[in-house]
Protein backbone atom coordinates (compact mmCIF):
# COMPACT_ATOMS: atom_id res chain seq x y z
CA UNK A 1 0.00 0.00 0.00
CA UNK A 2 1.34 3.29 -0.97
CA UNK A 3 1.80 6.11 1.50
CA UNK A 4 -0.32 8.47 -0.27
CA UNK A 5 -3.38 6.03 -0.47
CA UNK A 6 -3.37 5.39 2.85
CA UNK A 7 -3.49 8.75 3.92
CA UNK A 8 -5.89 9.86 1.71
CA UNK A 9 -8.83 7.92 4.33
CA UNK A 10 -6.87 9.21 7.59
CA UNK A 11 -6.67 12.91 8.49
CA UNK A 12 -3.89 14.60 11.11
CA UNK A 13 -5.86 16.05 13.86
CA UNK A 14 -2.51 16.70 15.31
CA UNK A 15 -1.18 20.41 14.03
CA UNK A 16 -3.07 23.50 12.89
CA UNK A 17 -5.46 25.72 13.95
CA UNK A 18 -7.18 23.55 16.83
CA UNK A 19 -10.63 25.78 16.24
CA UNK A 20 -10.58 25.10 12.66
CA UNK A 21 -10.14 21.34 12.87
CA UNK A 22 -12.70 21.00 15.43
CA UNK A 23 -15.49 22.39 13.32
CA UNK A 24 -14.33 20.89 10.12
CA UNK A 25 -13.83 17.70 11.90
CA UNK A 26 -17.39 17.91 14.09
CA UNK A 27 -19.50 19.59 11.38
CA UNK A 28 -20.13 16.03 9.15
CA UNK A 29 -20.51 14.79 12.42
CA UNK A 30 -23.66 17.57 13.54
CA UNK A 31 -25.01 17.45 10.00
CA UNK A 32 -24.82 13.28 10.10
CA UNK A 33 -26.55 13.26 14.14
CA UNK A 34 -29.22 15.97 12.43
CA UNK A 35 -30.18 13.87 10.12
CA UNK A 36 -29.97 10.88 12.24
CA UNK A 37 -32.74 12.97 14.79
CA UNK A 38 -34.68 14.21 11.81
CA UNK A 39 -35.73 11.06 10.73
CA UNK A 40 -36.41 9.64 14.11
CA UNK A 41 -38.66 13.09 14.49
CA UNK A 42 -40.34 12.27 11.28
CA UNK A 43 -41.14 8.99 13.15
CA UNK A 44 -43.06 10.60 15.75
CA UNK A 45 -44.54 13.69 13.42
CA UNK A 46 -45.96 11.22 11.40
CA UNK A 47 -47.17 8.23 13.21
CA UNK A 48 -48.43 11.26 15.86
CA UNK A 49 -50.55 13.03 13.32
CA UNK A 50 -51.78 10.00 11.43
CA UNK A 51 -51.86 7.06 14.19
CA UNK A 52 -52.55 9.38 17.32
CA UNK A 53 -50.95 9.36 20.67
CA UNK A 54 -50.87 5.51 21.52
CA UNK A 55 -48.79 5.67 17.84
CA UNK A 56 -46.74 8.46 19.76
CA UNK A 57 -46.32 6.35 22.86
CA UNK A 58 -45.26 3.31 20.60
CA UNK A 59 -42.77 4.67 18.86
CA UNK A 60 -41.48 5.92 22.31
CA UNK A 61 -41.14 3.25 23.89
CA UNK A 62 -40.15 1.48 21.28
CA UNK A 63 -37.09 3.89 20.62
CA UNK A 64 -36.33 3.17 24.38
CA UNK A 65 -35.85 -0.35 23.91
CA UNK A 66 -34.01 -0.12 20.56
CA UNK A 67 -31.16 2.12 23.28
CA UNK A 68 -31.04 -0.84 25.51
CA UNK A 69 -29.87 -2.79 23.01
CA UNK A 70 -27.91 -0.61 20.72
CA UNK A 71 -25.94 -0.13 24.56
CA UNK A 72 -23.23 -2.63 23.51
CA UNK A 73 -22.58 -1.12 20.24
CA UNK A 74 -22.23 1.99 21.41
CA UNK A 75 -19.67 1.32 23.95
CA UNK A 76 -17.31 -0.94 21.81
CA UNK A 77 -17.72 0.96 18.71
CA UNK A 78 -16.74 4.18 20.73
CA UNK A 79 -13.88 2.30 22.35
CA UNK A 80 -12.69 1.35 18.39
CA UNK A 81 -12.79 4.23 17.28
CA UNK A 82 -10.32 5.93 20.15
CA UNK A 83 -7.68 3.23 19.89
CA UNK A 84 -7.97 3.79 16.17
CA UNK A 85 -7.12 7.70 16.84
CA UNK A 86 -4.29 7.05 19.24
CA UNK A 87 -2.85 4.38 17.06
CA UNK A 88 -3.28 6.69 14.03
CA UNK A 89 -1.71 9.41 16.11
CA UNK A 90 1.31 6.85 16.52
CA UNK A 91 1.59 5.73 13.03
CA UNK A 92 0.28 2.48 14.31
CA UNK A 93 -1.40 0.95 10.83
CA UNK A 94 -1.31 -2.75 12.06
CA UNK A 95 -2.51 -2.19 14.83
CA UNK A 96 -5.31 0.09 13.26
CA UNK A 97 -6.09 -3.17 10.58
CA UNK A 98 -6.30 -5.69 13.50
CA UNK A 99 -8.82 -3.40 15.48
CA UNK A 100 -11.11 -2.79 12.70
CA UNK A 101 -11.28 -6.61 11.87
CA UNK A 102 -12.20 -7.81 14.81
CA UNK A 103 -14.76 -4.89 15.72
CA UNK A 104 -15.98 -6.45 12.63
CA UNK A 105 -16.70 -10.14 14.00
CA UNK A 106 -17.10 -9.34 17.61
CA UNK A 107 -20.03 -6.84 17.07
CA UNK A 108 -21.94 -8.26 14.10
CA UNK A 109 -21.72 -11.30 16.03
CA UNK A 110 -23.30 -9.29 19.50
CA UNK A 111 -25.60 -7.95 17.44
CA UNK A 112 -27.19 -11.63 16.30
CA UNK A 113 -27.34 -12.55 19.77
CA UNK A 114 -28.90 -9.70 21.00
CA UNK A 115 -31.54 -9.82 18.29
CA UNK A 116 -32.24 -13.42 19.34
CA UNK A 117 -32.24 -13.26 23.21
CA UNK A 118 -34.67 -10.42 23.17
CA UNK A 119 -36.95 -11.98 20.34
CA UNK A 120 -37.99 -14.32 22.88
CA UNK A 121 -37.86 -12.36 25.78
CA UNK A 122 -40.33 -9.47 23.96
CA UNK A 123 -43.59 -9.54 25.82
CA UNK A 124 -41.32 -9.79 29.39
CA UNK A 125 -39.48 -6.81 27.85
CA UNK A 126 -42.75 -4.75 27.31
CA UNK A 127 -44.15 -5.34 30.53
CA UNK A 128 -41.02 -4.38 32.56
CA UNK A 129 -41.01 -0.86 30.62
CA UNK A 130 -45.38 -0.43 31.93
CA UNK A 131 -45.84 -0.40 28.20
CA UNK A 132 -49.72 1.33 28.34
CA UNK A 133 -52.18 -1.17 27.09
CA UNK A 134 -53.57 0.86 24.36
CA UNK A 135 -50.49 0.93 23.29
CA UNK A 136 -49.16 -2.03 23.69
CA UNK A 137 -49.42 -3.73 19.94
CA UNK A 138 -48.07 -0.88 18.19
CA UNK A 139 -45.00 -1.13 20.76
CA UNK A 140 -44.62 -4.63 20.04
CA UNK A 141 -44.72 -4.20 16.68
CA UNK A 142 -42.43 -1.57 16.15
CA UNK A 143 -39.91 -3.31 18.67
CA UNK A 144 -39.93 -7.08 17.12
CA UNK A 145 -39.19 -5.02 13.28
CA UNK A 146 -36.44 -2.69 14.85
CA UNK A 147 -34.87 -5.89 16.25
CA UNK A 148 -34.77 -8.05 12.89
CA UNK A 149 -32.90 -4.66 11.65
CA UNK A 150 -30.04 -4.34 14.35
CA UNK A 151 -27.30 -5.99 13.05
CA UNK A 152 -27.55 -2.95 10.19
CA UNK A 153 -27.63 -0.68 12.91
CA UNK A 154 -24.94 -2.25 14.60
CA UNK A 155 -22.52 -2.12 11.41
CA UNK A 156 -23.27 1.28 10.00
CA UNK A 157 -21.88 2.13 13.50
CA UNK A 158 -18.64 0.29 13.68
CA UNK A 159 -17.63 1.65 10.14
CA UNK A 160 -18.47 5.32 11.16
CA UNK A 161 -16.72 4.50 14.85
CA UNK A 162 -13.57 3.26 12.36
CA UNK A 163 -13.47 6.33 10.21
CA UNK A 164 -13.98 9.02 12.73
CA UNK A 165 -11.09 7.25 14.60
CA UNK A 166 -9.02 7.87 11.04
CA UNK A 167 -9.94 11.61 11.55
CA UNK A 168 -13.01 11.20 8.38
CA UNK A 169 -16.19 12.20 9.40
CA UNK A 170 -17.31 13.67 5.37
CA UNK A 171 -17.92 10.05 4.84
CA UNK A 172 -20.33 8.86 7.34
CA UNK A 173 -22.04 11.97 6.56
CA UNK A 174 -22.41 10.79 3.13
CA UNK A 175 -23.80 7.29 4.34
CA UNK A 176 -26.05 8.74 7.35
CA UNK A 177 -27.53 10.93 4.45
CA UNK A 178 -28.54 8.23 2.29
CA UNK A 179 -30.76 6.38 5.26
CA UNK A 180 -31.95 9.54 6.62
CA UNK A 181 -33.35 10.24 2.75
CA UNK A 182 -34.89 6.97 2.27
CA UNK A 183 -36.43 6.83 6.22
CA UNK A 184 -38.54 10.07 5.62
CA UNK A 185 -39.80 8.74 2.08
CA UNK A 186 -40.86 5.68 3.24
CA UNK A 187 -42.06 6.89 6.46
CA UNK A 188 -44.29 9.13 4.61
CA UNK A 189 -45.07 6.04 2.29
CA UNK A 190 -45.57 3.33 4.44
CA UNK A 191 -47.41 5.27 7.47
CA UNK A 192 -49.44 7.75 5.44
CA UNK A 193 -50.12 6.66 2.09
CA UNK A 194 -50.31 3.13 3.12
CA UNK A 195 -51.80 3.28 6.12
CA UNK A 196 -49.02 0.80 7.88
CA UNK A 197 -49.27 2.66 10.80
CA UNK A 198 -46.06 2.23 13.43
CA UNK A 199 -44.83 -0.87 11.67
CA UNK A 200 -44.55 1.28 8.67
CA UNK A 201 -42.37 3.71 10.75
CA UNK A 202 -40.31 0.32 11.60
CA UNK A 203 -39.48 -0.60 8.72
CA UNK A 204 -38.87 2.50 7.53
CA UNK A 205 -35.81 3.28 9.79
CA UNK A 206 -34.71 -0.40 9.34
CA UNK A 207 -35.04 -0.20 5.78
CA UNK A 208 -32.80 2.91 5.91
CA UNK A 209 -30.17 1.44 8.32
CA UNK A 210 -29.96 -1.68 6.15
CA UNK A 211 -29.49 0.26 2.93
CA UNK A 212 -26.89 2.43 4.28
CA UNK A 213 -24.72 0.05 6.41
CA UNK A 214 -24.68 -2.15 2.68
CA UNK A 215 -23.77 1.13 0.69
CA UNK A 216 -21.39 1.66 3.42
CA UNK A 217 -18.90 -1.58 3.56
CA UNK A 218 -19.24 -1.53 -0.79
CA UNK A 219 -17.67 1.62 -0.81
CA UNK A 220 -15.22 0.45 1.88
CA UNK A 221 -14.54 -2.44 -0.33
CA UNK A 222 -13.98 -0.57 -3.94
CA UNK A 223 -11.78 1.91 -1.54
CA UNK A 224 -9.87 -1.14 0.87
CA UNK A 225 -6.26 0.14 -0.49
CA UNK A 226 -6.86 3.74 1.28
CA UNK A 227 -9.21 2.19 3.88
CA UNK A 228 -5.90 0.20 4.92
CA UNK A 229 -8.09 -2.69 5.43
CA UNK A 230 -8.21 -5.68 2.77
CA UNK A 231 -11.22 -7.41 3.51
CA UNK A 232 -9.49 -10.70 3.34
CA UNK A 233 -11.16 -13.71 5.62
CA UNK A 234 -8.39 -14.09 7.57
CA UNK A 235 -8.73 -10.25 8.52
CA UNK A 236 -11.41 -11.22 10.38
CA UNK A 237 -10.01 -13.50 12.91
CA UNK A 238 -10.34 -11.62 16.06
CA UNK A 239 -6.86 -11.10 17.12
CA UNK A 240 -6.51 -11.65 21.16
CA UNK A 241 -4.26 -9.04 22.17
CA UNK A 242 -7.30 -6.47 20.18
CA UNK A 243 -10.06 -7.96 22.26
CA UNK A 244 -8.34 -7.28 25.16
CA UNK A 245 -7.80 -3.54 24.54
CA UNK A 246 -11.02 -3.49 22.84
CA UNK A 247 -13.00 -5.09 25.97
CA UNK A 248 -10.65 -3.42 28.57
CA UNK A 249 -12.28 -0.02 27.31
CA UNK A 250 -15.62 -1.05 25.65
CA UNK A 251 -17.14 -2.93 28.93
CA UNK A 252 -16.60 -0.11 30.76
CA UNK A 253 -18.18 2.37 27.91
CA UNK A 254 -20.76 -0.15 26.97
CA UNK A 255 -21.85 -0.34 30.80
CA UNK A 256 -21.92 3.33 31.20
CA UNK A 257 -24.37 3.65 28.17
CA UNK A 258 -26.39 1.06 29.11
CA UNK A 259 -26.52 2.60 32.53
CA UNK A 260 -27.90 5.19 31.23
CA UNK A 261 -29.95 4.13 28.87
CA UNK A 262 -31.24 1.48 31.15
CA UNK A 263 -31.62 4.42 33.47
CA UNK A 264 -33.70 6.51 31.27
CA UNK A 265 -35.87 3.28 30.24
CA UNK A 266 -36.92 2.72 34.18
CA UNK A 267 -37.82 6.97 34.14
CA UNK A 268 -39.83 6.21 31.04
CA UNK A 269 -41.46 3.04 32.68
CA UNK A 270 -42.52 5.12 35.92
CA UNK A 271 -44.13 7.99 33.31
CA UNK A 272 -45.71 5.05 31.26
CA UNK A 273 -47.99 3.94 34.70
CA UNK A 274 -49.55 7.74 34.51
CA UNK A 275 -51.26 6.82 30.84
CA UNK A 276 -50.69 7.45 27.53
CA UNK A 277 -50.39 11.38 27.54
CA UNK A 278 -47.50 11.47 30.05
CA UNK A 279 -45.85 8.93 27.41
CA UNK A 280 -46.56 10.59 24.73
CA UNK A 281 -45.56 14.05 26.08
CA UNK A 282 -42.31 11.96 26.82
CA UNK A 283 -42.14 11.15 23.27
CA UNK A 284 -41.68 14.75 22.28
CA UNK A 285 -39.08 15.31 25.00
CA UNK A 286 -37.17 12.41 24.34
CA UNK A 287 -37.02 14.16 20.35
CA UNK A 288 -35.99 17.79 21.72
CA UNK A 289 -33.58 15.72 24.12
CA UNK A 290 -32.06 13.82 20.90
CA UNK A 291 -31.89 17.16 18.85
CA UNK A 292 -29.64 18.70 21.97
CA UNK A 293 -27.86 15.90 22.27
CA UNK A 294 -26.77 15.77 18.51
CA UNK A 295 -24.58 19.28 19.17
CA UNK A 296 -22.83 17.99 22.41
CA UNK A 297 -22.65 14.63 20.88
CA UNK A 298 -20.82 15.95 18.13
CA UNK A 299 -18.40 18.02 19.30
CA UNK A 300 -17.35 15.64 21.65
CA UNK A 301 -17.15 12.79 19.07
CA UNK A 302 -14.99 15.08 16.60
CA UNK A 303 -12.79 16.59 20.20
CA UNK A 304 -12.64 12.69 21.58
CA UNK A 305 -10.87 11.95 18.52
CA UNK A 306 -8.67 14.59 18.54
CA UNK A 307 -7.68 14.68 21.99
CA UNK A 308 -6.90 10.56 21.26
CA UNK A 309 -4.48 11.75 18.36
CA UNK A 310 -2.81 14.83 19.80
CA UNK A 311 -2.51 12.09 23.05
CA UNK A 312 -1.15 9.65 20.78
CA UNK A 313 1.60 12.33 19.57
CA UNK A 314 2.23 13.65 22.72
CA UNK A 315 1.65 17.11 21.94
CA UNK A 316 -0.17 17.84 25.38
CA UNK A 317 -0.67 21.45 25.01
CA UNK A 318 -3.37 21.59 22.57
CA UNK A 319 -5.70 19.33 24.30
CA UNK A 320 -6.77 22.52 26.62
CA UNK A 321 -7.40 24.03 23.45
CA UNK A 322 -9.49 21.45 22.25
CA UNK A 323 -11.76 21.26 25.31
CA UNK A 324 -12.32 24.68 25.66
CA UNK A 325 -13.70 25.21 22.48
CA UNK A 326 -15.86 22.10 22.06
CA UNK A 327 -17.52 23.36 25.24
CA UNK A 328 -17.66 26.73 24.56
CA UNK A 329 -19.50 26.25 21.03
CA UNK A 330 -21.79 23.68 22.72
CA UNK A 331 -22.88 26.11 25.34
CA UNK A 332 -23.73 28.53 22.76
CA UNK A 333 -25.91 26.30 20.39
CA UNK A 334 -27.95 24.95 23.54
CA UNK A 335 -28.60 28.25 24.24
CA UNK A 336 -30.36 29.20 21.04
CA UNK A 337 -32.14 25.71 21.42
CA UNK A 338 -33.47 27.28 25.01
CA UNK A 339 -34.35 30.66 23.20
CA UNK A 340 -36.59 29.27 20.91
CA UNK A 341 -38.28 26.47 23.35
CA UNK A 342 -38.85 29.25 25.84
CA UNK A 343 -40.62 31.83 23.44
CA UNK A 344 -42.26 28.96 20.93
CA UNK A 345 -42.93 26.24 23.08
CA UNK A 346 -46.61 25.45 21.60
CA UNK A 347 -45.48 25.79 17.82
CA UNK A 348 -42.94 23.17 18.50
CA UNK A 349 -45.07 20.70 20.36
CA UNK A 350 -47.64 21.32 17.60
CA UNK A 351 -45.23 19.54 14.86
CA UNK A 352 -45.68 16.19 16.94
CA UNK A 353 -49.54 16.63 17.06
CA UNK A 354 -52.48 17.94 16.76
CA UNK A 355 -54.04 16.33 19.87
CA UNK A 356 -54.46 19.69 21.79
CA UNK A 357 -54.56 17.30 25.26
CA UNK A 358 -51.11 16.26 24.80
CA UNK A 359 -50.15 20.04 23.17
CA UNK A 360 -51.65 21.69 26.30
CA UNK A 361 -50.13 18.98 28.99
CA UNK A 362 -46.56 18.93 26.88
CA UNK A 363 -45.74 22.37 28.80
CA UNK A 364 -44.56 20.37 32.12
CA UNK A 365 -41.45 19.63 29.86
CA UNK A 366 -39.86 23.03 29.12
CA UNK A 367 -37.94 22.92 32.18
CA UNK A 368 -36.51 20.00 32.22
CA UNK A 369 -35.49 20.29 28.96
CA UNK A 370 -33.66 23.32 29.33
CA UNK A 371 -31.66 21.63 32.36
CA UNK A 372 -30.90 18.69 30.12
CA UNK A 373 -29.48 20.94 27.75
CA UNK A 374 -27.26 22.72 29.74
CA UNK A 375 -26.26 19.67 31.19
CA UNK A 376 -25.27 18.26 27.86
CA UNK A 377 -23.10 21.57 27.05
CA UNK A 378 -20.97 20.17 29.90
CA UNK A 379 -20.72 17.03 29.09
CA UNK A 380 -19.36 17.87 25.56
CA UNK A 381 -16.36 18.82 28.06
CA UNK A 382 -16.26 15.68 30.09
CA UNK A 383 -16.70 12.95 27.51
CA UNK A 384 -14.27 14.52 25.67
CA UNK A 385 -11.44 14.14 28.03
CA UNK A 386 -12.41 10.54 29.26
CA UNK A 387 -12.85 9.11 26.53
CA UNK A 388 -10.54 10.83 23.86
CA UNK A 389 -7.73 9.61 27.12
CA UNK A 390 -9.15 6.12 26.71
CA UNK A 391 -9.71 6.16 30.43
CA UNK A 392 -12.06 3.09 31.32
CA UNK A 393 -11.84 3.30 34.89
CA UNK A 394 -13.34 6.90 34.75
CA UNK A 395 -16.12 5.42 32.26
CA UNK A 396 -17.44 3.10 34.67
CA UNK A 397 -17.43 5.49 37.28
CA UNK A 398 -19.88 7.62 34.81
CA UNK A 399 -21.94 4.51 34.54
CA UNK A 400 -22.69 3.83 38.11
CA UNK A 401 -22.15 6.84 39.67
CA UNK A 402 -24.62 8.95 36.77
CA UNK A 403 -26.38 6.31 35.06
CA UNK A 404 -27.51 4.35 38.08
CA UNK A 405 -27.15 6.41 41.41
CA UNK A 406 -27.30 10.04 39.68
CA UNK A 407 -30.63 9.67 37.37
CA UNK A 408 -32.38 7.14 38.60
CA UNK A 409 -32.00 7.93 42.45
CA UNK A 410 -32.66 11.38 41.82
CA UNK A 411 -35.59 10.74 39.43
CA UNK A 412 -37.42 8.51 42.44
CA UNK A 413 -36.52 11.27 45.00
CA UNK A 414 -38.19 14.34 43.13
CA UNK A 415 -40.76 12.46 41.17
CA UNK A 416 -42.49 9.79 44.09
CA UNK A 417 -41.18 10.83 47.54
CA UNK A 418 -42.08 14.57 46.94
CA UNK A 419 -44.75 13.98 44.40
CA UNK A 420 -43.84 15.49 41.57
CA UNK A 421 -45.14 12.98 39.15
CA UNK A 422 -43.67 12.79 35.75
CA UNK A 423 -41.90 16.19 35.51
CA UNK A 424 -40.10 15.20 38.92
CA UNK A 425 -38.71 11.89 37.18
CA UNK A 426 -37.34 14.37 34.21
CA UNK A 427 -36.06 16.93 35.89
CA UNK A 428 -34.20 14.19 38.10
CA UNK A 429 -33.00 12.99 34.90
CA UNK A 430 -31.72 15.99 34.03
CA UNK A 431 -30.27 16.92 37.01
CA UNK A 432 -27.99 14.06 36.75
CA UNK A 433 -26.81 14.82 33.60
CA UNK A 434 -24.26 16.94 34.91
CA UNK A 435 -22.20 14.73 36.59
CA UNK A 436 -19.91 13.73 34.11
CA UNK A 437 -18.52 16.93 34.27
CA UNK A 438 -17.34 16.77 38.01
CA UNK A 439 -15.91 14.01 37.02
CA UNK A 440 -14.46 14.36 34.01
CA UNK A 441 -12.85 17.94 35.56
CA UNK A 442 -11.81 16.63 38.48
CA UNK A 443 -9.86 14.64 36.00
CA UNK A 444 -8.72 17.23 33.61
CA UNK A 445 -7.51 18.95 36.46
CA UNK A 446 -5.15 16.55 38.49
CA UNK A 447 -3.46 16.28 34.67
CA UNK A 448 -3.61 12.63 34.89
CA UNK A 449 -4.64 12.22 31.33
CA UNK A 450 -1.23 12.84 29.84
CA UNK A 451 -0.73 9.21 31.69
CA UNK A 452 -3.14 7.24 29.87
Amino acid sequence: MSENKQKSMVTDLTNGSVPKLLFKFAAPLFVSNALQATYNIVDMIVVGQVVGGAGMSAVATGGNVLSILNFVVMGFASAGQIIIARDVGKKNMDSVRKTIGTMFTLLLSMSVIISLICFFLRDTILHLVNTPEEAYAFTMDYTLICMAGLIFIYGYNIVSAIMRGMGDSKRPFMFVAIASVMNIILDILFVAVLDMKVRGAALATVIGQAFSFLYALFYLYRNKESFGFDFKRESFIPDIATIKKLSALGIPMALQSAAITISMTVVAAWVNSFGVIASACAGILNKLNMMVGILSNSLSTAAGSMVGQNLGAKKYNRIPRILLCAFVASFILDTLYVVALLTQPTLIFEMFTDDMSIVLNASIIIIPSIIGAYGAATRTFAFAIINGSGNSKLNLAVAIIDGIIGRIGLAYLLGWTFSMGPQGFWMGDAIAGFVPFIIGGTFYLSGKWKTK
